[in-house]
Order: structure tokens, then C-alpha cells, then sequence
């Protein structure tokens, strides 16, 4: 069992498969050293397990939650190209899309779903820069989005 999957059986976490694209993308793809993936939804098994926006239908504390899933699922996506999580010599950058209500500010802290998640797993590869943005609405109706940047070593 690689580092990474240990540390992942560690803390309780299966690395899910990876989200199939909802349209005319992949879910990640490679450049270089780097690896990008798309936006990931929090998909559980095929579902979205809440929908609506942040701050109305959706506590942050759930946004938060789903946030953390979403990481997951770009882990996978991440995986899906790099044959090993091991690879990853950093995480880069995150940005974080939240349906938020109108009145809603909360976006960082949702957000830190997926940053801490990857913090607890890659230890001080997951530190990375990060945008939290609010939006009116993501696709099928999702509170949360992430999408990951991250630097491979050559191995």
C-alpha cells in the first residue's frame, strides 16, 4: 500500500471512482508536470447527496462536508492520470465554487472542506493557494465545486 493510501485508510477514506464527466471534458488531464483536474462535484455513488444553495437549503457546516467529498473525488481524478498518488509533489492551487444565497460570505470556510482534507492526506504536499468564490448556481443544482492543480514528480 502506496504512502497516500495509507494515509487515506487512515483517516477512514476510500478513494472513490472517479466521477464520470457530466459533458464534453475529462476529468483530468495532464501537462508537463502538472495535472489539472475539472471542477468535481460531490458525487457519492452516482448522487449528489444535498443540492441548493449555501445559506438557504444548505447549512455551511453540510457545504463544508461536501466540500471535503469534492476533494476526494479530484484525488481520484488526479489518480486516474498520475497511476499513483505518491506522484504528487505538491497540490498547487484549489478553487472552490459555492452556490451561495444571496446573502451568504461564507465561501472560505466551506471551502476549507477541501483544503483541510487534502492537508490531512498529503501532510505539507496538500498546503497550496486558493480561491473561495460564490456563484448563483453550479451544475445539477450542487452547493459545491473544487478543481485541483498539482505538481507530479517525475517518478
Amino acid at each position: 500500500m502506496s504512502g497516500v493510501d495509507a494515509k487515506l485508510a487512515e483517516l477512514g477514506l476510500t478513494l472513490p471512482e472517479v466521477v464520470p464527466p457530466l459533458a464534453a471534458y475529462q476529468p483530468a488531464v495532464q501537462s508537463g508536470v502538472y495535472v489539472y483536474t475539472s471542477g468535481q462535484l460531490p458525487m457519492v455513488e452516482g448522487k449528489l447527496p444535498v443540492t441548493g444553495k449555501v445559506g438557504a437549503e444548505v447549512t455551511a457546516e453540510e457545504a463544508k462536508e461536501l466540500a471535503r467529498i469534492c476533494a476526494l473525488n479530484a484525488l481520484a481524478a488526479v489518480k486516474s492520470v498520475a497511476g499513483d498518488l505518491d506522484r504528487v509533489a505538491r497540490v498547487v492551487k484549489v478553487v472552490g465554487f459555492v452556490a451561495s444565497a444571496a446573502d451568504f460570505t461564507g465561501q472560505p470556510g466551506v471551502v476549507n472542506g477541501a483544503s483541510e482534507l487534502l492537508g490531512q492526506v498529503l501532510g505539507d504536499k496538500g498546503v497550496h493557494a486558493r480561491s473561495a468564490v460564490g456563484v448563483a448556481v453550479l451544475p445539477l443544482d450542487a452547493p459545491v465545486e473544487v478543481e485541483i492543480q498539482v505538481e507530479l514528480t517525475g517518478a
